[in-house]
Formats: structure tokens, sequence, C-alpha cells
């Protein structure tokens, strides 16, 4: 795992709550910052998820389930993050919006009244207007739009609802695929074919949005495929490259199955845009 040199900003510690926390990408990019925590409460129910968390910040409190979550305990919030379930959102979800699993957007708005959090974001994918305008209108802001591809080598587009001040970007990033690639070629190979074409990038595009349905393989939703130097097959990206496309440091996941691994990382945030964020909070 690749060490990390930050300054730590030790005045003021903040008292952090994340809800739908996931393997804790939000803490990454506070360590990665030097943000101090005082707590960090994670709620958080995928087993495998918590494992990796507890790995790598083993001060982290696991809470469990947001549903009937017992808030009144925690200290006074500094910061009140979370990524609530976006697949029945997503275009490649059930449709079923605010019926289905990101009708637990409500928890975070229920957790947001009583918390009341000095700051706060929320974190989705780009939607339908309709559910899009039921978010901005619960939580009183506009949501800002930032592409993963400012940032490095995947097309990840996300929205942020947050009152933490979010700079413009003013800079250009030109990191493709092949600025990813690992010398780890034992990936296994795949047949071409219409499917698995689709899914195809050169080596100097941009990766397809890593997803949490990726682990299932070549051809399925996410799971970008390219063709390696000196191969002709098309081959999957491998574990190591996904943290990279992801912004997580090397090895950060390392403890699970390689399943589990995908999946986790599919479902995190970008560190690198929520350290573009989170830079902004005040801390004095």
């Amino acid at each position: 795992m690749r060490v990390i040199e930050t300054k730590v900003y030790e005045a003021n510690k903040l008292n952090v709550v994340s809800y739908f926390d996931g393997m804790s990408n939000g803490q990454i990019a506070l360590n990665e910052l030097g943000i101090a925590i005082e707590n960090y409460n994670a709620f958080e129910i995928d087993k495998y998820a918590i494992s990796i968390t507890q790995k790598n910040n083993p001060k982290t409190t696991q809470n469990g389930s947001v549903v009937g979550a017992d808030l009144k305990k925690l200290p006074k919030t500094d910061l009140f993050i979370g990524g609530s379930p976006c697949q029945s959102f997503s275009i490649a979800g059930d449709g079923t919006g605010f019926e289905g699993k990101s009708g637990l957007f409500f928890e975070f708005v229920k957790a947001k009244e009583i918390l009341k959090p000095k700051y706060w974001m929320l974190e989705n994918v780009v939607m339908k207007k309709e559910w899009e305008k039921v978010i901005t209108n619960t939580l009183g802001v506009e949501p800002i739009k930032i592409n993963s591809a400012d940032f490095g080598a995947q097309n990840r587009n996300r929205l942020f609802w947050t009152n933490i001040p979010v700079d413009d970007i003013d800079f250009e990033n030109s990191k493709t695929l092949k600025d990813i690639l690992t010398n780890d070629f034992s990936e296994k190979t795949v047949k071409d074919t219409d499917r698995n074409l689709r899914h195809e990038r050169s080596l100097d595009r941009k990766s397809l949005t890593c997803t949490a349905t990726m682990y299932k393989g070549a051809g399925n939703n996410g799971m970008t495929l390219i063709r390696r130097p000196k191969q002709k097959e098309l081959s999957v990206l491998n574990v190591q490259e996904v943290e990279l496309l992801m912004n997580v440091p090397l090895g950060y996941t390392e403890g699970v199955s390689n399943s589990q691994r995908y999946k986790m990382l599919g479902n995190g945030w970008d560190v690198k845009v929520i350290k573009h964020i989170f830079k902004n909070i005040p801390l004095t």
C-alpha cells in the first residue's frame, strides 16, 4: 500500500458521521487531506466492506444499519456524509425510484435533521430530473455534477448536494487507461463477442464507469475490457487497476475475495473527487 504524506491539522478534530459508509472512501479522503478525526461513526451493513474499513481504519465505530439508528448517543456532528443507494435511480437499475432501495435517501434526511451537522454532503448517480428535483427540494441546495474523468482515467458522472463550498474545476487531466495498467497480466482473457466489444476501450481512452456489478466479469455493466500491450485478446481490468481508477490506495481492498473487492470499489466514491470537495471544509 502506498504511503500518503499528509499535513495533519490537529487544532480542530472532526466528529464525522457517515451513512452508507461502504469501505469508508470518505475517511480515505479525510486522511489523505490530513484532516484529523476525533470520532468517525460509520453506518454500514455489508460485512465485507466493514472488514476492509476496520483493517485500514481500526478506530472506526461501526453502528450497523441506518434504519432505526440511535443518533442521540453520538457527539455533536461536524461533518455528515453519505451516498444513499442508487440502484433504483440508476439507468442500469430497476427504475423504481424512491419506491425501491433508493428510498433510503429519506433516512439521510431524517438523520440530518437530528444531527444538525455543521457541514454535510450527499452523493448519488445522475438520475431522472423528477427524482433529482425531489432530493434538491428536500435538501435545499442544487446538486453539483462532477465527472471522475477530471481527476483520473475513469468516466464517472455523479451528483453532490452539499453546503461545503466547492471550487470550479479549472484544470485538465489527461490520464487514460494506459496510465493505470499494472504489470500483472494474469487476468483471464475473453473472446471477442458483440456483447464484449461494447465494453472494450482503447488504452488512450477513459474507462467505463466502475459499478457494483462488474464483479460478474466480462461483458457486464461497468467492466471495462482492454487489449493489453503484446496481447491480442480482450482482458478484464484487475482489482489493482480498479483501485487506481477509483483513486484508492493500492492494496486497500486486500483481505476479501476479488468479487467482493470489485463490488465494493464499484459502490464507492472516487477519492480524488471527494478530496476536491472536502479540501474546502473550514478547519478553524
